[in-house]
């Protein structure tokens, strides 16, 4: 079977080879000896939170707990990490164009 490759380095793999594989999203791609090898490759997302976390040094337990405070409750709304204070809203002053009119109809 022929497969072209695009100017833009896009190759169109004939249906009857995909369909041959399984779905599949992604291609470990190999170059050996003037042959481009293919090989399909089944992404696990979860191996990849689970290496974040090893990275980052959290334990089940961490994990348990944050769930839980996640899923309590809460009083309040949390808005932000910030002070409530950062958050306070001060009156707009009016327009001049605003004041002006209000002083004319009086």
């Amino acid at each position: 079977m022929l497969a072209k490759i695009t100017s833009k380095n896009q190759l169109t793999l004939p249906k009857s080879v995909t369909q041959a594989v399984g779905a599949t999203e992604y291609f470990d791609v190999e170059a050996r000896a003037g042959q481009i090898i293919l090989t399909p490759v089944r992404i696990q997302r979860g191996d990849a939170v689970r290496a974040k976390l090893a990275e980052l040094d959290l334990t089940e337990a961490d994990m348990a707990d944050a769930v839980a405070w996640a899923r309590a409750p809460q009083a309040t709304p949390a808005m932000a990490a910030e002070p409530a204070a950062h958050y306070a809203v001060t009156p707009a002053k009016p327009k001049k164009a605003v004041a002006k009119k209000a002083q004319a109809k009086t």
